[in-house]
């Protein structure tokens, strides 16, 4: 079944006697949408030399095709100030008109809309790419280690407020449905209109009708620039969660006097700014918030705007049933689902179709999505290993050609059950072995931390998604050789062992998996040195510091929880601050006896000692359970593919990826 507008009746979806806010269609301006679903911009690093790819293209279809009713292309550069990388996505130049012109057509082609964000960066961009200082109201950087940003002068507003027609009349000259002008995430016409940001005492700063001066003529110009052919609306952030910042009271008050002066299609809620604080954490919150934390934002804007202009609802949406939840009293016109569309191109689709229990979960997990994000890489995600590879990994996987296989897959954790699924969907006979009773892996321990229990979410998909597909279950059974002999492919997944860091002056210390299987032997004060830097180990130490511990965290690398992207650290150690959790960086521990920790100091060499310790937790990198691989791959015509940590131990995110890609090789 494909979701057209010509379809979009709810009396004709299966989903729809369930969802029936989800699936009325709606009109924003001269544009009518199928259903009330959208995916929100959200930048991809898809970008091949500032123009839209054809990465881009096969990316948006997908969702299209997945039912969803519009899709907002990721933030689009005015002006070569806020390019800040080869990745991003220009607007201003003619070359990008024909690529987004391809681009609306796919969308449009399987029924959905297609519209682009508008924006320029300001002070975030580090000026290197372009070789120029980073622009902002005032000489006031986001964080304590960028450089102070060019305070724009007067004609330099002009410049960049004409750019945003510009980019606009390009946008509609490509085909596309619509635009949203970006007054969000601490960027240009945010830090304008932030007093936290904004010392100018101008005509552009100083009383609210000057610090929204810029953002209301960018607005009115592109809605000079675009007439009524498309719909124009505004990003904003309802509230900056920054001292000194924009409250939702600033913000209630800025969209009616914006509202009033130009007219507005609609206007998409997100709240944050991009500041080195806390509040960057919540922009694309993870799985430590609560999945309604920022639901009050985009209702307390609706609120002020009486109605008068549609109001979207964006963050932590992962189901169409809290989408549900959020439209049925009509307060809000429609739900954005970025993540959730990361993980699951089809999410609308399956639950029209009332599939909904196949549909892979977003977990909020901001490994594959923000982490890759953070380091300039094109954004993956640990759920979905087919995410941003929709040309070469189409999903469904396409059958196999040739002779069905007997599969063997050995191991049930993230990556053994990825492989078997995968397999199984492409048509060959496939058997897993587990040898617990239970198949998760290493994950597992994850559900014993209630802020990293959303892994929970994915294990059931897996074990569900497995089952569906007639693999074939040998749990409480441990593989071997002759298990596996008459089989013509093997997977092994079997994991690593977990492993303890070696102390120079003695003592033993507990693994991860050890404490978490009994932490009410861990005892009052709980050190943990973090040589991992991971996902698991933030988990783990603020599991023990909600535990009303008492918890000190040695750092040898300096910070601990470093693989941990800027989207969630800051409101990490926010949150461990707020419990008093102690942090000793540049130490390493040498012993420990008898409640006696004895420290090293990286830079001076000398030592210390912490008394009254109850218990230490120091992991190291988990040891490969890679035995089987060399005796397995004794017979050459028979492919046997490692994966995941027996290959060398990492996270899930690998595990899920490699699993996959067995699953498609064989």
């Amino acid at each position: 079944m494909t979701l057209t507008e010509s379809d979009a009746d709810p009396a004709l979806l299966p989903g729809a006697a369930r969802y029936p806010s989800v699936f009325r269609p709606i009109e924003l301006g001269p544009v009518r949408l199928r259903n009330r679903i959208f995916v929100p911009a959200h930048t991809t690093n898809f970008g091949e030399d500032n123009l839209p790819s054809e990465r881009h293209l096969a990316y948006h279809r997908a969702r299209a095709r997945g039912g969803v009713g519009m899709i907002v292309f990721e933030g689009i550069r005015v002006h070569p100030s806020s390019l800040g990388r080869r990745q991003g996505v220009n607007g201003y130049d003619p070359a990008c008109i024909s690529r987004f012109a391809a681009i609306a057509r796919a969308v449009q082609q399987d029924g959905a809309k297609l519209f682009g964000q508008i924006i320029h960066l300001g002070r975030h961009i580090d000026g290197n790419y372009a070789r120029m200082a980073a622009w902002s109201a005032s000489a006031v950087p986001w964080t304590p280690l960028a450089a102070p940003p060019h305070p724009m002068t007067v004609a330099e507003i002009g410049q960049v407020v004409a750019a945003h027609a510009d980019v606009a009349r390009h946008l509609m000259e490509a085909g596309l449905d619509g635009v949203e002008v970006t007054l969000a995430h601490g960027h240009l016409l945010q830090q304008f209109l932030s007093p936290a940001v904004n010392r100018r005492s101008d005509a552009y700063g100083g009383p609210v009708e000057n610090r929204m001066r810029m953002a209301l003529e960018a607005v009115a110009a592109v809605r000079a620039a675009v007439g009524d052919a498309i719909a124009v609306g505004v990003r904003i952030s309802a509230d900056e969660f920054l001292e000194g910042g924009l409250t939702l009271a600033d913000m209630q008050d800025v969209i009616v006097r914006l509202a009033g002066a130009v007219k507005l299609d609609f206007v998409n809620v997100s709240h944050s700014a991009y500041h080195g604080s806390a509040t960057i954490s919540t922009q694309m919150a993870d799985m430590a918030f609560e999945p309604d934390a920022f639901r009050h934002l985009p209702r307390g804007i609706a609120t002020a705007l009486g109605g008068s202009v549609p109001v979207f609802a964006v963050c932590r949406f992962r189901t169409l049933a809290e989408a549900e939840t959020m439209l049925q009293d009509g307060e809000i016109a429609m739900v954005g689902m970025a993540r959730a569309h990361i993980a699951d191109t089809a999410l609308v689709r399956k639950a029209a179709e009332g599939r909904e229990d196949a549909t892979r979960p977003c977990i909020a997990c901001n490994q594959g999505c923000t982490g890759f994000l953070a380091q300039s890489l094109p954004i993956t995600c640990l759920s979905n290993a087919a995410m941003g590879r929709e040309t070469e990994w189409p999903l469904p996987a396409p059958a196999v050609l040739g002779m069905r296989q007997a599969v063997a897959v050995i191991g049930g954790g993230p990556a053994g059950m990825e492989a078997a699924l995968v397999a199984a969907e492409r048509g060959h006979a496939v058997t897993l072995w587990e040898a617990s009773t239970e198949t998760g892996g290493a994950l597992r321990h994850s559900l014993a931390m209630p802020k990293r229990r959303d892994f929970g979410l994915l294990l059931d998909y897996q074990r569900r998604a497995v089952e569906r597909a007639g693999v074939t279950l040998r749990l409480g059974e441990r593989a071997d050789a002759t298990s596996v002999a008459g089989f013509d492919a093997v997977v092994v997944a079997t994991g690593a062992r977990p492993a303890a860091a070696a102390l120079p002056g003695g003592g033993t210390p507990l693994t991860m998996e050890a404490a978490l299987a009994d932490p009410d032997a861990l005892g009052a004060h709980v050190a943990v040195q973090d040589l991992l830097g991971s996902w698991a180990m933030t988990g783990l130490i603020e599991f023990l510091a909600d535990s009303g511990r008492q918890v000190t965290v040695i750092a040898p690398t300096g910070t601990p929880g470093w693989q941990m992207s800027i989207y969630s650290s800051f409101a990490w150690r926010k949150r461990l601050r707020d419990r008093r959790v102690r942090i000793l960086g540049l130490r390493s521990v040498q012993s420990f006896a008898d409640g006696a920790l004895v420290l090293q100091d990286a830079s001076t060499g000398d030592t210390e000692c912490l008394e009254g310790v109850d218990s230490l937790i120091a992991p190291a990198v988990g040891i490969p359970n890679d035995a089987l691989v060399p005796v397995l791959s004794g017979n050459a015509a028979r492919p046997v593919l490692p994966v995941g940590d027996c290959v060398a131990a990492r996270s899930a995110l690998e595990a899920i990826f490699e699993g996959h890609q067995a699953g498609r090789t064989l």
